[in-house]
């Protein structure tokens, strides 16, 4: 479910318009820049992303729901005017720094964001941005394209296929091959690609001013690099003892299944054993991990599959949440132009995206919906960003975007936390609820192995980027310390032992996509902080975990009034204006789960928590 991309800042790269000269060439700063200058540079800069982005967009739409040479090509294209005209205006507003305190607040609001929101910036050198635009298309669309294929050749299986063994399979061998095979086959096509991109992508960063990418995406959360990473380190201890209850427990349930063979009682988790190919959630393993057999079922997939829901009308389901807040139903042209399923015939990138191409609430989503519980969750995080963007499209291009990024993940999210048991019977999904202790443990196993499970995944991520961004870590230890970090954080290992010049970390969407993932983890907190203040607003009384705003308008009002405001306003600002307060806070999260690590607490009694530093692996059979 943490997988969906949206918003200005994916590859804030611009295009080439009244600020183009010469590659290499540098802004002209003879003379000092005046308040009128920096005016008309900001409103110029808005048409410029306006045409340009637009056109990017709807080129990379249609190469991703039809990947084809032409499609590629013409994706590689609009990319690399993008990226270069971004490298143009960032140096080109170095010259407003010295009066930004003479600037009015929307002027220079716009200048600091286009100098921070790119994640990806051109070298200035034309072939290297024309080179730099031609290893991004081509990492994302070997991806898309990635088949695991038996050794004649046959029986290939695409990405999707591979999950579902991981997902359903209980066959280690089964289980080792399917993982084995997506991380080598996608190592192998995007190492040299990565290797090449990181070169490139940090010349670009260093043309504007940044030591490198890592050093540029941390610049733009309205704090230092430094504080920021503070900050993400802060927000992890609040949460890392709850994460580490549930790793215990289920460790013991996994040994209990598999053996000492297979899962030490010591070690860490193996990342084929629990159910995603990354081990980033562990909802597939709920069946081995559930408290109390016997309540009332919660997954809704049988429930979805009996009443013959189509993809449709699973997003119609997730609309109607949105709608009976007060929001604005979806657009006509959202059901005319959206990608639900995977059309015959065609390669597409199924990770599951949200959409303005044109930005003036041409909302869309692209996925290839599958009639179960998890992408009706994920349907209602990416109509999250949909309503993000009919809320603020009238803004600047600039403002056109989360207050921060982790915002925009948030949103749908936190409307999903609503789903209780009690809403879902009232949509007709549960035939009956149980208001009982064992059925709430059952309900909170079931998100935690998303939510809870998934916070170390989302925070290493970047983590391990900003190390190769840095230098920090050599190429030819680039997937050692990827695992030294998911050992440091999840106490997760992969089925045996990795070769020196694999690269695991391009088994994952969003390296080779370079999407900055730093956003799902904030995420991941910031949309239990938005639930416990939505409900505070609707009057909800009682423990948190039982909250659902579905039909509060007072709700509704207090959510639109913060997607109004974009990122026209500093994250802590908008932040406030939903919550009360300009602090991140973790706590919301160990409130809503306060019942279940109780009882996860009890059931490790007498167990061995934690994992040792070195990882102790799995041993085959």
């Amino acid at each position: 479910m943490k997988h969906s991309i949206s918003g200005l800042g994916l590859t804030l790269g611009l295009g080439l318009s009244s600020l183009l000269y010469a590659a290499g060439e540098t802004p002209a700063a003879s003379k000092p820049a005046t308040v009128e200058e920096a005016k008309a540079f900001v409103a110029q800069v808005d048409k410029d992303l306006r045409r340009l982005l637009v056109t990017q967009s709807k080129a990379d739409w249609a190469k991703q729901t039809n990947i084809t040479a032409e499609t590629e090509a013409a994706a590689a294209v609009a990319n690399a005017e993008y990226l270069s005209y971004s490298t143009k205006a960032i140096q080109e507003s170095a010259r407003f720094l010295p009066i930004l305190d003479k600037l009015d607040a929307d002027t220079r609001r716009q200048i600091q964001l286009l100098r921070t929101s790119a994640s990806l910036v051109a070298p200035t050198d034309k072939a290297k941005a024309e080179e730099l635009a031609r290893v991004t298309t081509t990492m994302d669309a070997e991806y898309g394209k990635g088949k695991v294929c038996d050794k004649q050749g046959k029986n290939c299986k695409d990405l999707g296929a591979l999950e579902d063994v991981i997902a359903s399979s209980k066959n280690n061998k089964e289980l080792q091959e399917a993982w084995a095979g997506w991380h080598n086959t996608m190592g192998q096509k995007i190492r040299p690609l990565y290797e090449r991109f990181v070169e490139l992508g940090n010349e670009g960063a260093r043309s504007i001013g940044f030591a490198d990418m890592g050093d540029q995406w941390r610049s733009g959360y309205d704090m230092s690099p430094a504080e920021f990473e503070k900050e993400v380190d802060r927000l992890w201890t609040q949460v890392e003892p709850l994460y580490k209850d549930l790793h215990c427990y289920a460790r013991q349930k996994l040994n209990t299944r598999y053996g000492n063979t297979l899962v030490p009682k010591k070690g860490g988790l193996p990342a084929h054993l629990v159910g995603n190919m990354w081990a980033q959630d562990w909802n597939y393993i709920y069946p081995d991990l559930q408290p109390y057999k016997g309540q009332p079922e919660v997954d809704v997939t049988p429930a979805l599959q009996k009443q013959k829901y189509t993809p449709e009308k699973m997003v119609k389901l997730a609309e109607s949440f949105f709608t009976s807040i007060g929001l604005k139903p979806l657009p006509k042209t959202f059901w005319e132009r959206s990608m639900f399923v995977k059309p015959e015939g065609k390669d597409v990138v199924c990770h599951a995206s949200a959409w303005d191409p044109e930005y003036n609430g041409d909302a869309r989503i692209k996925m290839c919906i599958k009639i179960n519980q998890e992408d009706l969750i994920t349907v209602h995080h990416e109509l999250g960003h949909n309503y993000y963007y009919l809320y603020y499209y009238d803004k600047p291009m600039l403002y056109q975007s989360g207050a921060n990024d982790g915002f925009h993940e948030a949103i749908g999210d936190a409307i999903a936390l609503s789903m209780t048991p009690d809403y879902l019977k009232k949509v007709g999904l549960l035939e009956t609820t149980a208001d009982n202790q064992k059925a709430i443990i059952n309900s909170q196993m079931q998100r935690a192995l998303d939510k809870v499970a998934f916070l170390p995944w989302g925070l290493l991520v970047d983590k391990w980027r900003w190390d190769v961004f840095s230098g920090k870590v050599a190429a030819k230890d680039w997937n050692k310390h990827w695992w030294d970090l998911r050992l440091k954080y999840q106490g997760v290992v992969p089925p045996a032992p990795r070769p020196a010049d694999a690269f695991d970390p391009g088994a994952k969407y969003h390296v080779p996509g370079n999407t900055p993932y730093m956003r799902y983890f904030l995420a991941d907190v910031l949309q239990f902080q938005f639930h416990r203040a939505l409900c505070d607003a609707a009057g909800h009384k009682g423990p948190l975990n039982t909250c659902s705003i579905y039909g509060n308008k007072a709700a509704g009002e207090k959510l639109q009034k913060m997607l109004e405001l974009g990122a026209s306003k500093p994250w802590p600002e908008a932040l406030a204006q939903i919550t009360g307060t300009n602090k991140m806070d973790a706590s919301a999260m160990i409130d809503y789960f306060a019942p279940l690590q109780s009882w996860l607490k009890e059931q490790n009694k007498g167990q061995s928590c934690g994992w040792e530093a070195a990882p102790v692996y799995a041993k085959s059979r």
